[in-house]
Formats: structure tokens, sequence, C-alpha cells
């Protein structure tokens, strides 16, 4: 990996205090430009498009099955998980630290949330043949995430002619909110049902990163539902199901 130049804590302490922390509190979004500069940028984007022609990736899979609709037809990214400390995945783990030090200035400042721990990263793929994103919520169940995270890797993008721009319907808003996968753009939002959201399909292979950060309590009671769910129940003869 190149020697790339660190970006300053004061600076990511700046961005989050001064900027992401009321955009989160008054619009439920915000995007920052620019975040690690292009060398670092430029190794973020090097180590995703290596995974993607190796072979890394793998379809986008979905929560549930909807009879007589394709999965392509909802989703049609590919998609791998990586921690950032996986050989190879260096760039990337500078990055999730660029991003975990902003949420840890945020997580004590954004209504009571409590803001501890986050998904693997998702680096993900649209292979540029119209594939897209229908309209969701990253959390309509309350699975414990919080604010998604999505940092995009695309360079000379052009939506006219690439397509690929992820929109949010506010909700409760009569506007949308149009965000273009430029190069080292990092998108923050809220993950639950104030923000649908779509990925416009993509006429140019698209890279982005996505992490997800967890409200710990919701988190907690998120895990505790699923083992009820998944807890044998016990039958009159004494005999578990």
């Amino acid at each position: 990996m190149p020697l790339i130049e660190l970006v300053p804590d004061l600076d990511l302490e700046r961005l989050a205090l001064e900027h992401v922390v009321p955009a989160l509190l008054s619009r439920g979004f915000y995007h920052v430009d620019g975040l690690l500069g292009n060398v670092a940028g430029d190794a973020v984007r090097d180590q995703v498009k290596d995974m993607h022609l190796s072979g890394a990736l793998q379809d986008g899979r979905l929560a549930g099955s909807v009879p007589g609709i394709h999965r392509r037809s909802i989703r049609g990214d590919k998609i791998a998980w990586v921690s950032g400390t996986e050989r190879g995945c260096e760039a990337i783990g500078y990055l999730l630290n660029v991003i975990d030090k902003i949420i840890s200035v945020c997580a004590s400042r954004l209504g009571g949330k409590a803001i501890r721990e986050r998904s693997k990263a998702m680096v993900a793929c649209y292979p540029g043949n119209g594939a897209g994103y229908i309209k969701h919520v990253d959390n309509p169940n309350f699975d414990g995430r919080c604010i998604t995270c999505i940092y995009y890797l695309n360079k000379n993008w052009n939506r006219q002619e690439h397509g690929g721009i992820l929109r949010i319907f506010p909700e409760g808003k009569s506007y949308e909110v149009d965000i273009e996968p430029l190069f080292d753009r990092l998108l923050f939002f809220w993950s639950d049902r104030r923000n649908p959201h779509e990925v416009q399909p993509s006429y140019a292979t698209r890279y982005a990163i996505t992490v997800w950060y967890f409200d710990s309590k919701e988190r907690a009671e998120a895990k505790r539902r699923f083992q009820v769910l998944r807890a044998p129940t016990l039958q009159e003869d004494g005999t578990s199901s």
C-alpha cells in the first residue's frame, strides 16, 4: 500500500461536531467530499477493484425471498464482507478507522443513542449492466442498525450517462435527495424508516463500501427477540418442537 497522509484527528472531530451531528439531527443525512484525499482514496479503490476482479464479490443476499420475484429485480449488486484486517485490505482498514473516529465523536451527541459497535464493511459493486436496488429501508424492524455510512469510489462519474444515483426519500417530506456516488465521498444517514432510499440503475461499474453503526440497546433487544424465536417450545407431552 502506498504511503498515505493521515487525516488529522482534529479535522475529523471538527467534521463530526460542526457538520455531521447538526445535519443528522436536523435533516437525517449528510455527505462530505474529499474525505481521505487522492492517495488514500486511490489505495482503497485499488483494493476494492482487486477484490472485484479476483471474484471475491458474490451476489448480494436478500433478507427474505418473495415468490415469483427474482433477486436481481430487487438488488443487482455483488458484495463481500471484510473487517479491514485481511491481507490486501489495509487501505480499507484505514478508511474504517477514519469513519470510526468520526462516529465516536458523534455517538454521545445524537439524542441518547448508545453507539458502541458496527458491522463489518460491505464492499459492493454494481457491474454496470443496469443493476440497481429498489426502494428500501436498511433497518425497518428495529434490528439495531442506527447510522448507515457509505463511502464511494467512482471517478469521472456522470449521472446522465452512468446513472447509479442513491436517492433518499426523507420521511414526511415532499422532496427527494439525490446523492451521486462520487470518488472519496462519504455519506451518513439514519438507517431506520426516516430514510427510505434506492440505488438507481447503474450503467458503469459502481463501487462503494458500507458500514452500519449499531444502537447497542436496540441491538441487544433484537438479539433477544431472535433467541426467543429460535428457542424450542415445549409440547403438552413434554417434548420440544
